[in-house]
């Protein structure tokens, strides 16, 4: 236990109907530090991510992002405190959910104004700056139906990035991709990791998970069966599972 993590998750127990979704997870994550949680599909990775933002309510357990306590024994904040931590966690869907009726600048504007307060030219200003950053500062008046899927994420990041957020959660960014475009999304994400952005990754890339985690977070059933460095995880993991689960993986990579 951490006193110092920024993400501090006891006893995360969740369940749709009678399937149980997510069992007792205990889970830490230090600033500046990048979790990537694998396993295989339907281990509970989407869920366990999407309860760290308050989109799925957990039962049981509690969890504490950025000092705030957004569950407390099973009950979340308050609507006010939910939407305040929304802004300091920022998260990136498999799907890109950018809005189609608005430019790629406006879509990364949008949050800063409505929720920050931001102006018009400030809001801009950050907005072209991560454009940049993601390169596409030359996409800035395009509309998002003539991107590329790769484009399209890569502009869900700078929205995401526009709320100056503490933490990041990426729910299979890469899933929905053609693969040629896989990688411009994971050298976008390499550079956030570089920078210091503390970072929370469900992925199948395994590749990335080698080289940028600084912890791999193996899932199954609904629990975390074992957690490492990545030099371990891959090299000599100690469960079973995790070995039939990156063979197969490895394999089809």
């Amino acid at each position: 236990m951490s006193d110092s993590a920024i993400i501090r998750i006891r006893n995360l127990g969740k369940s749709f109907g009678d399937h149980t979704v997510l069992k007792g997870i205990d889970f830490d994550v230090e600033p500046s530090q990048v979790v990537v949680v694998i396993g295989p599909s339907g281990s509970g990775k989407s869920t366990f991510l999407r309860c760290c933002n308050g989109l799925e309510q957990a039962e049981t357990g509690s969890i504490e992002i950025c000092g705030t306590r957004l569950l407390d024994q099973g009950q979340l904040v308050a609507d006010h405190e939910l939407n305040r931590l929304r802004t300091e966690v920022g998260m990136v869907f498999q799907s890109f959910n950018l809005f189609p009726h608005l430019s790629v600048l406006h879509n990364v504007t949008l949050g800063p104004r409505m929720l920050r307060s931001a102006s018009r030219d400030e809001a801009e200003r950050k907005a072209m700056a991560l454009l940049e950053k993601v390169g596409l500062a030359h996409k800035a008046h395009a509309m998002p139906a003539s991107l590329s899927g790769g484009q399209k994420q890569r502009v869900a990041i700078a929205r995401a990035l526009a709320m100056a957020p503490r933490v990041m959660l990426f729910d299979e960014p890469t899933s929905a991709l053609d693969p040629e475009l896989v990688g411009e999304v994971l050298q976008v994400m390499k550079v956030l990791a570089a920078e210091g952005m503390t970072m929370v990754v469900v992925t199948h890339e395994m590749g990335f998970a080698r080289e940028v985690a600084d912890v791999v977070v193996v899932m199954d059933g609904g629990g975390i069966i074992e957690a490492g460095p990545p030099s371990v995880i891959f090299s000599t993991p100690t469960q079973e599972r995790t070995r039939g689960f990156l063979q197969a993986v490895l394999t089809r990579q």
